[in-house]
């Protein structure tokens, strides 16, 4: 044990190529899925957060359930979707980077959304006599809200970013672990794990930990941060 994590603190020193394309990859795809699932789940959280219509209850139920869809389902679904006899097949994105964001798009989408739901609402319920009295139309609300809630929905991110760079399942059946082309973070740790090179699924996942808790700790910073200065 010893040995394999002294090699592995070596790839790490020495900037290993293969560890610095895997993590780039991972990086590139992980926060593309991120930025969109933000960009279309929080605008979606907030509104059904200040919206009243029939049935709003058994969406937030269903978008809640989608929070722990499990990834292969995703995969599968992708696949269909993208293979050359789904409805997307022509595109030809199957086994690329880009079907892999898809698929962690539509992982991080639901939880971003539910996140973002619930801490909207909860700002909602505080200022919904004020902003009903000024008159402000439903999306100016959302705007609001969101920009009031800033801080605080960088939980939602987190969680979001969480769920896309752990995720195995998915990226694997719709990148193929492509050497050098589709292969990142956990699919690498995965297969090289199997093939006995522990020393790199060692070194991919210091990194990986150490990422996702930087990106903690920088959200706690802000949060602590806004909190002494908003108060």
């Amino acid at each position: 044990m010893l040995a394999t994590l002294s090699d592995a603190l070596v790839l790490l020193v020495n900037f290993d190529h293969r560890l610095l394309e895997i993590v780039g990859l991972s990086l590139r795809v992980s926060l593309s899925a991120l930025l969109i699932g933000i960009l279309l789940g929080l605008p979606l959280g907030a509104l059904l957060a200040v919206s009243s219509f029939p049935g709003r209850g058994a969406v937030n139920v269903a978008l809640n359930a989608l929070m722990g869809l499990p990834s292969v389902v995703v995969g599968v679904l992708v696949y269909l979707a993208l293979s050359r006899s789904g409805p997307f097949g022509s595109y030809g994105l199957l086994f690329s980077p880009r079907a892999m964001v898809i698929a962690q798009t539509l992982l991080a989408l639901p939880l971003i959304a539910a996140v973002g739901r619930q801490i909207v609402e909860d700002a909602w319920k505080e200022y919904a006599p004020e902003l009903s009295l000024i008159g402000i139309s439903r999306w100016q609300t959302v705007v609001l809200l969101l920009s009031d809630c800033r801080f605080s929905l960088s939980v939602a991110a987190l969680a979001g970013l969480g769920r896309v760079m752990s995720e195995v399942g998915a990226v694997m059946i719709v990148g193929g672990n492509i050497d050098g082309y589709t292969r990142v973070m956990t699919t690498a740790i995965a297969l090289e794990t199997a093939k006995g090179d522990l020393a790199l699924s060692i070194a991919l996942g210091l990194v990986l930990m150490s990422i996702i808790l930087s990106l903690n700790v920088a959200a706690y910073g802000l949060r602590s941060w806004a909190t002494r200065r908003y108060g």
